[in-house]
């Protein structure tokens, strides 16, 4: 179609010179198209294909690098809330606008809060990205003992949902499901009380700002540095996250999930969440 069009456009203006040239007395006129639109129509097919696709591929780039970003929750660690196979949207802009690759800020907008679903960088690696609950934020004393959630103290309000709780078809089993509260936000997490994680030896945990946590047999309490925060998966006990591997910093942000766009197995899991 744009070869054919070009060839058009070339002999239009081939006639439009002859005619000129006509018009000045001069009928023999030196030249000869026919050989470039041989050349133009000779042209790679994958040029027009390319030249076509390119808008759509510099929409789906600027889409995904700006606004939202489509995301695959390969683990547990997030059930109640997300399930494995969940595929969820993040919003990219949410928490400021960051330049692809590097992912520096360059537009701030709303700061993390306590009980946001965030999708950021592994510290640790920087390559993966994680999906955790953002349970405490720069400044905040976050205390975990005894399977409970302290902030600054106060224990976070935990109310266990009626029997029989969360029914995990893949292991087809139930477990105990609460509600826990932060900063006004309300979700499900699971957690058995009589349960007590073990987070190894002291010196084996090892992080920036380490010096910021205190580990014991009832748990670990930690002073979220600035410019940092600590995460949480709501699945309790089968949850790698700060409390073993320390803070995330800013610059790690991805962005805030917000949204189950498809789950293969169980259409259901359409829609928004906490």
């Amino acid at each position: 179609m744009g070869r054919a069009l070009a060839a058009s456009t070339l002999e239009q203006q081939d006639a439009a010179r002859r005619q000129q040239l006509a018009n000045q007395g001069i009928a023999k006129v030196d030249g000869n198209i026919a050989h470039a639109k041989e050349q133009l129509m000779m042209q790679p097919w994958w040029l027009d294909w390319t030249a076509g696709l390119f808008p759509v591929i510099l929409a789906v780039f600027l889409l995904r690098s700006f606004l939202f970003e489509p995301f695959k929750i390969p683990s547990g660690s997030m059930i109640p809330t997300l399930l494995i196979g969940d595929l969820i949207l993040v919003n990219k802009f949410h928490y400021g606008v960051r330049l692809p690759v590097i992912n520096k800020k360059i537009v701030a907008n709303n700061d993390p809060q306590r009980g946001d679903v965030m999708v950021f960088r592994f510290p640790k690696d920087t390559s993966v990205d994680y999906i955790k609950r953002v349970v405490g934020v720069p400044g905040d004393e976050v205390s975990f003992r005894a399977q409970q959630l302290y902030i600054n103290g106060k224990a976070a309000p935990l109310e266990q949902k009626p029997p029989p709780g969360f029914y995990d078809e893949e292991s087809r089993r139930y477990f105990a499901e609460f509600k826990e509260k932060l900063n006004g936000v309300e979700h499900s997490i699971l957690v058995n009380p009589q349960s007590q994680p073990f987070y190894g030896p002291d010196d084996r945990i090892a992080f920036p700002f380490r010096e910021n946590c205190r580990y014991s047999a009832e748990g670990v309490t930690c002073k979220v540095p600035a410019g940092h925060y600590f995460m949480m998966g709501d699945n309790r006990d089968n949850s790698q996250d700060s409390r073993f591997w320390g803070f995330v910093p800013d610059e790690n942000i991805v962005g805030k999930a917000f949204f189950v766009w498809m789950n293969f197995g169980n259409f259901k899991r359409i829609g928004s969440f906490h």
